[in-house]
């Protein structure tokens, strides 16, 4: 167990997610997936190989006890942890004028508040160890510009552009490096059905690559965040938008 690394992914259980688990497993990476999805369940049990695990774990981020309890069960079961993907994340959209304080509520505890209380129950487990450590969150190019009907995910995912910065200050010392990532839209199954259609030209000619993301490269620039090659790297919002945002 000792020579291999230990990951936490959240909203494991689909999508970009997934895809970093994989990436993860595929290189090596022992994973706990944590998803309030039951989904989550099916996934760690197609990932998990002789070598290297993959194990589920059911959690509400929106549940402070229901995250803290989780990660005390991989320290219990594992001792350490080495590396957080903070992925898992929702979106409601509607004019800022209009749009509800629950959907606002839930997008902020989600989005913001699970990441937050979750990088702080691993980074505190990753100061016990003394080993470092490595923190990815996975925030949005809405972490960068507003968009349109976006206002409660653009609020959140600037959030976390920002957290991903103070957190980078105060654990740097201790050879912990965070950072965060800003894709744009990337085809997932739920993506695909997001952006289709009149919805999905009118984005794309906003994107000078011309073209959406997939998960598997969401999922490479994670790993090499976590890589060892990627050591000098903290405190930055790497932005996987085609150039949406230079213009």
């Amino acid at each position: 167990m000792e020579d291999k690394r230990i990951a936490i992914v959240t909203g494991g259980a689909m999508g970009i997610g997934e895809a970093i688990a994989k990436k993860f497993v595929d290189e090596g990476i022992n994973v706990y997936l944590f998803d309030i999805n039951d989904l989550v369940f099916e996934v760690a049990k197609k990932l998990n190989t002789d070598k290297v695990f993959a194990k589920a774990i059911k959690v509400d981020l929106t549940n402070t006890e229901s995250m803290r309890n989780a990660v005390a069960e991989v320290k219990k079961e594992v001792g350490n942890i080495n590396i957080l993907i903070n992925n898992a994340g929702v979106v409601f959209l509607g004019n800022a004028y209009e749009l509800s304080e629950k959907d606002w509520d839930i997008t902020m505890g989600v989005n913001l508040k699970g990441p937050f209380i979750l990088s702080q129950e691993v980074s505190k487990v990753m100061l016990e160890n003394k080993k470092g450590g490595k923190i990815v969150n996975i925030a949005s190019k809405a972490g960068v510009v507003g968009i349109n009907q976006h206002v409660a995910y653009c609020a959140s995912k600037f959030g976390i552009v920002g957290m991903t910065k103070v957190f980078a200050i105060e654990l740097s010392k201790f050879n912990i490096q965070v950072n965060s990532i800003s894709p744009t839209v990337i085809l997932t199954e739920l993506g695909k059905k997001a952006w289709s259609g009149e919805r999905r030209d009118n984005m794309l000619k906003t994107i000078p690559l011309g073209r959406f993301g997939y998960p598997e490269e969401v999922a490479a620039a994670a790993f090499f965040l976590v890589s060892e090659e990627a050591s000098l790297i903290c405190g930055e919002n790497l932005v996987m938008d085609g150039g949406y945002t230079v213009q």
